[in-house]
C-alpha cells in the first residue's frame, strides 16, 4: 500500500546540495573577497605582484613581417651607395633662349643730354587726346570784381542811392475797375447757419411688382387645330325655329282603330 502512494520513480531522499528554500537567511549568497590571486582581490589586504605564463609564440608562417626573404644589396650602406664614379651618355639639355639686344640696338649718340648738362629745350607737340575732354575753365571764364559801386570786393564803398519809378499800386493812375464787385461774391446758403427746411423730390413712376412675362393674345390661338385632341371641329347648322308653346303641325293622321 505504501508503494502505491508515490507516483512515478521519485522517492524522498536527502538533498545533494544546499537548497535556498530551506534557509531563512541569505546563506552562501554573499562571498568574502579572496586574498589570493589578482582578480577580485580583497582591498583590505596587500596584493603581491602576480606573473602569468605566456603561451607559445606564433608560427613564423603566420607572421606578417617579410623576414629574411629579401636580399639586401651589399653595396648600399647607411650613407648611400658605395660605388665608384659612373658615366652615361645623355642628350643635350634644352634651354630657353631669350633674345638679347645686340650692338646695333644701342644709340650712344643720344646719350649726350643724359650724361652732360644741357639747356632746357622745348618742342611743339600735337594736342593730346586728354586735352579735348578737359573741362578746366580758361582765362575768359574769370571776371575781375568791380571797383566802383556798392558791390566792390575788398574795399569800402560809400552809400549809394537809386531813383526808382512811381508805384502803380494806390496811385492816381491805378485802375479801380479791376476790383471785385458785389456780383463776384457768392451768397452764403441760409441752411448753413440755420435749420435746414425739409426737401422733397419727384421720383419716377413706381411700377408695382407683378408677372412681367408675355401673355398670349387672341391671335395666338388656333381653334381650327382642335382636331389634335378631338375627333373633329364643332359643326354649327341653321334650322327652323320652333316655339315650345305652339302645337306642331301633323300632316299624316292615322285613323283610330274601331
Amino acid at each position: 500500500m505504501a508503494e502505491e502512494v508515490w507516483v512515478g520513480t521519485w522517492r524522498p531522499h536527502r538533498p545533494r546540495g544546499p537548497i535556498m528554500a530551506l534557509y531563512s537567511s541569505p546563506g552562501p549568497k554573499y562571498l568574502i573577497p579572496p586574498t589570493t590571486g589578482f582578480v577580485k582581490h580583497t582591498p583590505t589586504k596587500l596584493r603581491a605582484p602576480a606573473y602569468s605564463f605566456r603561451g607559445a609564440p606564433m608560427l613564423l608562417a603566420e607572421n606578417c613581417s617579410p623576414g629574411p626573404r629579401y636580399s639586401v644589396n651589399p653595396k648600399i650602406l647607411r650613407t648611400g651607395k658605395d660605388l665608384g664614379p659612373a658615366y652615361s651618355i645623355l642628350g643635350r639639355y634644352r634651354t630657353k633662349t631669350t633674345l638679347t639686344p645686340g650692338p646695333g640696338d644701342y644709340f650712344p649718340e643720344k646719350s649726350t643730354k643724359y650724361v652732360f648738362d644741357s639747356a632746357p629745350s622745348h618742342s611743339i607737340s600735337a594736342r593730346t587726346k586728354t586735352f579735348r575732354v578737359d573741362s578746366t575753365p580758361g582765362p575768359a571764364a574769370y571776371m575781375l570784381p568791380m571797383v566802383m559801386g556798392p558791390h566792390t570786393v575788398g574795399k569800402v564803398s560809400q552809400p549809394s542811392f537809386s531813383i526808382k519809378g512811381r508805384s502803380k499800386l494806390g496811385s492816381f493812375s491805378d485802375d479801380l475797375h479791376k476790383t471785385p464787385g458785389p456780383a463776384a461774391y457768392q451768397q452764403t446758403d441760409a441752411q448753413v447757419t440755420k435749420f435746414k427746411a425739409p426737401q422733397y423730390t419727384m421720383a419716377a413712376r413706381v411700377v408695382p411688382p407683378g408677372d412681367k412675362t408675355l401673355k398670349p393674345g387672341p391671335g395666338a390661338h388656333s381653334p381650327e387645330k382642335v382636331t389634335v385632341t378631338k375627333p373633329c371641329a364643332p359643326i354649327v347648322t341653321f334650322g327652323i325655329k320652333h316655339s315650345d308653346y305652339m302645337t306642331p303641325l301633323v300632316v299624316d293622321v292615322e285613323p283610330w282603330p274601331p
